[in-house]
């Protein structure tokens, strides 16, 4: 039996059906084609779903869609807007934090959501704070540097 779901998504009303098992990942991705939000590992160890559900990161692979109804959901899709990328985003390209780029999304979500809550991270800060998200490709030097130079950019304004 399927259930009716409204919420927010990037900023546009969505109204949709879903089953009660169906994951809000699988949501985003299968029903509503927002594809940059990966599922990595099926298990919510990997952070490659890492998405923004009324401003708190959460990993959707291990969140019914059903618990989005009325919530303000953010993705990687809604961050860059016509004017350009995110400052976040600009700095894992500015910095070479990316390789494969399955981990990105979820890497950006996270830092963002870190930076809410410290807005000014010490090198030691942002690496516990992506704990969380795994990458098997950079190392996490040039990631930790973009999250770095993010923050600083964004407290300049």
């Amino acid at each position: 039996m399927k259930h009716s779901l409204a919420f927010t998504l990037n900023g546009a009303r969505v109204t949709t059906e879903v089953e009660p098992q169906t994951l809000l990942v699988e949501l985003l991705r299968d029903q509503l084609g927002l594809t940059g939000t990966h599922v990595g590992c099926d298990t919510s160890q990997c952070g490659c779903c890492v998405v923004h559900v009324d401003g708190d990161a959460i990993k959707s692979c291990a969140m019914l869609a059903v618990a989005a109804a009325d919530t303000e959901v953010l993705t990687i899709e809604g961050l860059a807007t016509v004017d350009g990328l995110h400052p976040m985003q600009a700095a894992f390209h500015a910095c070479h934090a990316l390789q494969c780029g399955y981990c990105t999304p979820g890497m950006i979500m996270s830092a963002l959501a870190l930076l809410k809550d410290n807005p000014n991270p010490t090198e030691s800060e942002v690496r516990e704070g992506l704990e969380g998200n795994l990458c098997r490709c950079t190392g996490y030097h040039n990631i930790v540097r973009a999250v770095m130079a993010a923050a600083a950019q964004m407290r300049e304004g």
